[in-house]
């Protein structure tokens, strides 16, 4: 399946939701967030992004397995209005690893990839033991006849440790080859924090024939050390005004990172 956002180093940023219906902090005006993520698609768009993926960032604690059916519904809301309001390729990341329900609602919110943080094996994460669901998730994708949907899944995701002894290399394999992931993200240890460029290098060399991003710590300043073995990255924490998280995305910080994709390239 061809994976690519129509530049030579995809430049994807994210859309940190803030509290959807039912969780914790939700603050009981659904406008109000989907006017956020109205804005800051723009400021993406007009910042030179190539992509955008959607999160439903602000629900912590996430939980194990499926979210609730309103988180589901205020994802769908959100996605939608996304999609519709900006021609970038569009992608859903849903809370913890809920890739059923991820895939869901991009194919009623219309968008074209979905990132999955365990798609394959299992992980030791804060929440508790997080196991892959490949088979649910590339059978459901048959069923609902969204193959033009890919499947972008975590390799070591961030938060999360391995069961068993660590092989990168091997984890990144089984992934691609064994749990038919579409592309691969390599991220550092928690939001924010730098991958390490001598794993991003492991993976691109163990898994070459598939689109590589790194998930977590890109900036304009430290884009071309990541890119040189990546196809892109996932860009968010360093896209905030004064690159505090729960910041709006700042457009003077997308249009510097997006020129450092382009040089990069």
């Amino acid at each position: 399946m061809p994976f690519h956002f129509g530049e030579s180093k995809a430049f994807i940023g994210v859309i940190h939701l803030p509290p959807l219906p039912g969780s914790p902090r939700w603050g009981g005006d659904l406008s109000s967030v989907l006017d956020q993520a109205e804005r800051e698609a723009a400021t993406l768009s007009e910042g030179g992004a190539s992509g955008i993926i959607v999160e439903n960032f602000g629900d912590a604690p996430f939980r194990i397995g499926r979210v609730e059916p309103e988180t589901v519904a205020g994802m769908t809301r959100a996605v939608d209005l996304v999609c519709r309001s900006t021609p970038l390729p569009v992608g859903v990341n849903m809370l913890r690893s809920d890739a059923l329900s991820a895939l869901a609602v991009a194919v009623a919110g219309g968008a074209q990839f979905i990132r999955v943080n365990i798609h394959y094996g299992t992980m030791a994460a804060d929440e508790g033991l997080v196991t892959g669901e490949a088979f649910e998730t590339l059978r459901r994708r048959r069923l609902l006849d969204a193959d033009h949907i890919a499947i972008v899944a975590d390799v070591m995701v961030k938060h999360a440790v391995p069961l068993g002894d660590l092989d990168l290399g091997l984890i990144a394999r089984e992934t691609a080859y064994r749990g038919l992931a579409d592309a691969l993200i390599v991220t550092g240890p928690v939001t924010g924090q730098p991958a390490v460029a001598d794993e991003v290098a492991t993976v691109r060399r163990a898994v070459p024939d598939r689109p590589l991003l790194v998930g977590s710590g890109v900036d304009a300043a430290n884009a071309d050390r990541f890119l040189a073995h990546a196809d892109g990255a996932i860009v968010g924490t360093s896209l905030k005004k004064d690159g505090i998280i729960t910041n709006p995305i700042d457009l003077e910080r997308v249009k510097a990172t997006a020129a450092a994709f382009r040089s990069a390239g």
